[in-house]
């Protein structure tokens, strides 16, 4: 396992988090999203969102990193559900979880995770849900794994003009 440290992300912070997610959206998802829609993206951009994002006034989520000798090279986004997932008591989601690609399977996306869960059941949630793309095998095993189970829930998106189909997983927390 590589060592990191885990704690809030700050505004400078911003441009690391967008490189994570952008490279980890060009690796994870290679052979399942358009390879246009990957090439389209960039880090820039990316940031440029994340600031607006990050700086919202009554903003609910919350982010996460892992900090190793190199900086950040993890990050998660979490807080209560959105729209699209039914509630039975008290539900939280994870919205994002991402690695810098050298490094999955180290451990660090598992950290961040179980960071993400007992802040979730700080807060007074009961269940974690998430979304994840049908095809990206790896994730949905990763998330078994963390406990989650497909909960039969479905939604669709489109990336250049391709359909993909997400799987709402769960777990109790």
């Amino acid at each position: 396992m590589v060592r990191v440290r885990v704690r809030e992300m700050n505004e400078a912070d911003i441009e690391a988090v967008s490189a994570i997610r952008v490279r980890g959206w060009q690796a994870a998802y290679a052979g399942i999203v358009p390879r246009s829609y990957l090439d389209a993206m960039t880090v820039e951009e990316d940031a440029d969102r994340r600031r607006q994002w990050f700086s919202r006034p009554g903003r609910e989520s919350r982010d996460l990193v892992a900090v190793g000798d190199r900086g950040p090279v993890g990050w998660v986004c979490f807080g209560p559900a959105r729209d699209g997932i039914p509630a039975a008591g008290r539900v939280g989601e994870v919205y994002a979880l991402y690695v810098a690609p050298d490094l999955i399977g180290t451990g660090i996306g598992r950290r961040l995770l179980d960071e993400a869960h007992a802040a979730l059941k700080g807060q007074g949630f009961e269940t974690s849900a998430l979304w994840v793309l049908r095809d990206n095998r790896r994730a949905r095993l990763f998330y078994e794994r963390a406990g989650y189970q497909d909960d039969g829930g479905t939604q669709d998106d489109v990336y250049d003009d391709v359909t993909l189909s997400e799987l709402r997983y769960r777990r109790a927390l």
